[in-house]
């Protein structure tokens, strides 16, 4: 492979007709984990990958995604999308020839943005999404409803454009959300964060049974199907990894099935990065009739293929919780009220999972259920880090929360919303 030039690296081609995937082709320098930092900004731009072709000869990869809108109302902004593939593309400096390590990056300054607003159904949602159409990435999140029915925001965001520090940035911001709140906003303030958002950063505690539920990472074959599945879902082959080393003298075979799902190619990708593997050559075929199916040649980072079957039987478990069980969802009591979690691992490098609130928040307003309070924060077990989101949600609503039946289809929703299904 050659060297492309800087306009090439990454290429974005539109689809000619309506409902027509768009494609996009990446050509760069190859580097572990490249994958699973595309397939996360994908994945954070509200696209949904239809098929996939990866494959690299060590020193330079090349990636084509065929991608289509998951959301309706989605606006894309192509360009803003070209520079962030950019942004995560090593670029073919000396430093790479001489497997020199690269410049750590340094990370986005967070910002407090603040607003007292009177509430409604679905508000919290609308805020998200505006905030996701400036491309401000939510940290944590506090939000408190007063007995006056006032609500506090405290929402910790980076900006992916990294511009939030400029005048125009923060003003074009509170106008946004001025506008999509209206009447409802009584004050708006963005300021850098302080020592605040590291009170911010640990999740509260948690009581055993609930922390059990969501943060195991061995799951039996019928705990998976009734946790991570949707009643209409469970009929079909839940997944299998199947590891072949005859093929290739040097490469590793994953061949994967499983139940497609919203960030399923992500939470691949992300495993893979984690167990510090890279990829040769993948393709990530069209789905059919519910399901995916998926080649990996694979190889360790010293060069050699996998032959340690502990190795093996390790990668491809966690390869199928991962792909079954991306995102836990529990309804529990919190005291008298009525508590919603969702939580997700956290990358080795520390990054979460792309649009996790938008998508809760828009179940949750689509059911006609308020949030009396909600928080982001963290959560660590003893091999990994979680996210965990938190909602106390309204009484005040059509739903008796009081009642399994009504819990268990209020938590199908949400997990649908998540899983793209």
């Amino acid at each position: 492979m050659g060297s492309p030039g800087e306009d090439d690296v990454v290429l974005v081609q539109k689809g000619k007709k309506q409902g027509e995937p768009h494609v996009i082709t990446v050509n760069c320098t190859d580097k572990t984990g490249l994958g699973c930092d595309i397939c996360r900004i994908i994945l954070e731009f509200g696209l949904y990958i239809t098929k996939a072709d990866v494959c690299t000869d060590g020193i330079w990869c090349y990636i084509v995604l065929w991608v289509v809108p998951h959301y309706g109302t989605l606006i894309v902004r192509w360009s803003n999308l070209k520079n962030r593939l950019l942004s995560v593309c090593p670029s073919s400096s000396v430093s790479f020839y001489l497997n020199q390590p690269a410049p750590r990056p340094t990370s986005s300054p967070v910002y407090l943005l603040t607003f007292y607003r009177l509430d409604r159904i679905g508000l919290l949602h609308d805020v998200t999404q505006v905030l996701c159409e400036l491309e401000l990435t939510i940290q944590r999140v506090k939000v408190t409803t007063t007995p006056d029915d006032r609500v506090l925001d405290l929402f910790f965001v980076t900006d992916n454009l990294e511009l939030l520090h400029t005048k125009k940035r923060q003003d074009e911001t509170c106008e946004q959300l001025h506008s999509v709140l209206g009447e409802s906003c009584i004050s708006c303030e963005l300021q850098l964060a302080g020592p605040q958002y590291d009170s911010h950063q640990g999740a509260s505690s948690l009581p055993p049974v609930v922390a059990e539920e969501l943060f195991r990472c061995e799951l039996s074959d019928k705990e998976t199907c009734s946790q991570a599945l949707s009643p209409d879902l469970v009929k079909l082959k839940a997944a299998s990894v199947t590891p072949d080393n005859k093929l290739s003298p040097a490469l590793t075979l994953l061949q994967i099935q499983c139940v497609d799902h919203k960030g399923l190619l992500y939470d691949i990708m992300r495993t893979l990065k984690d167990y510090n593997l890279q990829i040769a050559y993948g393709r990530f075929t069209p789905i059919t009739k519910g399901h995916r199916e998926l080649d990996l040649f694979i190889r360790q980072k010293d060069g050699k293929k996998i032959v340690d079957l502990e190795k093996q039987s390790a990668l491809c478990s966690r390869l199928k919780v991962e792909m079954l069980h991306p995102l836990r969802v529990v309804i529990v009591n919190r005291g008298p009220d009525t508590e919603l979690l969702v939580s997700n691992p956290v990358e080795l490098s520390g990054k979460g999972r792309p649009r996790v609130f938008f998508d809760v928040t828009l179940a949750l307003k689509t059911l006609g259920i308020c949030i009396f309070s909600a928080e982001i924060g963290r959560h660590s077990t003893s091999d990994r880090e979680w996210e965990v989101y938190r909602f106390l949600l309204d009484e005040k609503c059509k739903f008796q929360l009081s009642d399994v039946a009504v819990r268990n289809q209020i938590a199908d929703r949400v997990r649908r919303a998540l899983m793209g299904w």
